[in-house]
């Protein structure tokens, strides 16, 4: 069975960790490989979609991209990841690697868990899971992992007791991985590969590799042929049991693939505005950093109008850090851009800075 099946590989990690870039340059370094994409995104809009399916690579046309748009993949499993795993394998010729690109908000483990299926599993092989994890935000402090601060939080503010959302995420997600790649390598400082090392293996015990990444991203050959499945099974499992028994997530999987999971997302909202055209992109990208650190948005992304440029605008923002170029196509005069962040964010207020409309 095993020498048929096709190899899958999970590509994982925080808001804008740089899954998607990483993607794009394997797409475009494979040689001789179809490879197929199932991406999804928190949200209504699916950008990262879009700025895959643009990078004309010959190895992945837009055919073999099936976008999920409607929510988080671990809460539609079986809704929409076996029907499009079916679909895939249903090309003729089948794909010869599938990548799947999670949300920013999804836990990996009950998508792993779906691997198992037989449905799944008799023509699919779970190669790995990869997180990716934004190297630049761990050394500047935006993600917790420093166990000593947070212990020491916990004792002054009673409040602290659990984990935020954003924190159970990030943890989750590390603890998932056969692969860490730390993305973002030439943003850093000093000794920051040194302790982001440290920190990473600390939260796991030194039993994932982490790859620390310069500019382009992680080689082919770094991230396909891991060979993990058993491996990624194994820690599904783990979490699953974890969680049964001492959190208040919920599994239930049955023969029909029934999926109850909570791990709240209700904590979070998505919201895409759209912009008419702007004048001064660098301008905007200013405001929208100024609007970051204001409000606490965690993340937007879209595409933008620019009056005097033929090719639209690429938007690609964590926190307060706004990264931007041209490229790609815009449909329609108006610009898009969606918003994400915790559920008392006040997107009214972005928007009408913005100078858009939800």
């Amino acid at each position: 069975m095993a020498a048929t099946r096709i190899p899958a590989t999970v590509i994982t990690g925080f808001l804008g960790a740089g899954k998607t870039t990483l993607i794009r340059n394997l797409i475009e370094a494979v040689d001789g490989q179809r490879l197929a994409l199932i991406v999804n995104e928190f949200g209504d809009v699916g950008v990262d979609g879009d700025v895959l399916s643009q990078c004309n690579a010959p190895g992945c046309s837009d055919d073999d991209i099936i976008e999920l748009a409607n929510g988080c993949i671990c809460c539609t499993v079986a809704d929409d990841f076996l029907p499009s795993i079916q679909s895939l394998l249903a090309q003729d010729p089948p794909p010869d690697h599938i990548i799947i690109e999670t949300s920013g908000l999804a836990l990996p483990q009950p998508l792993v868990q779906a691997f198992s299926w037989p449905d799944i599993r008799s023509k699919v092989m779970l190669d790995g899971v990869v997180t990716v994890v934004d190297g630049a935000a761990l050394a500047a402090g935006d993600v917790v992992i420093d166990h000593d601060a947070l212990d020491a939080q916990r004792k002054a503010d009673p409040e602290l007791d659990h984990e935020t959302p954003v924190e159970e995420l990030f943890h989750d997600q590390v603890s998932a991985a056969n692969l860490l790649v730390v993305s973002k390598g030439d943003l850093l400082k000093g000794d920051d590969e040194t302790r982001i090392t440290r920190q990473l293996n600390d939260l796991t015990n030194g039993a994932t590799p982490v790859l620390m990444t310069h500019g382009k991203g992680a080689p082919l050959n770094a991230i396909f042929g891991l060979g993990m499945e058993d491996e990624a099974f194994a820690r599904s499992k783990d979490y699953h049991h974890h969680h049964h028994h001492h959190d208040d997530h919920d599994h239930d999987h049955d023969h029909d693939h029934d999926h109850d999971h909570d791990h709240g997302h209700d904590e979070f909202i998505s919201t895409v505005i759209t912009l008419p055209a702007i004048d001064d992109h660098i301008a905007f990208a200013d405001q929208l950093t100024a609007l970051a650190k204001q409000h606490g948005l965690l993340r937007a992304k879209g595409f933008l109008k620019v009056s005097g440029k033929a090719m639209p605008l690429v938007v690609q923002a964590v926190g307060a850090r706004v990264d931007h170029y041209f490229g790609g196509q815009l449909d329609g005069d108006d610009g898009r851009l969606v918003l994400i962040g915790l559920k008392t964010l006040d997107m009214a207020a972005i928007a009408s800075a913005l100078g858009g409309r939800l």
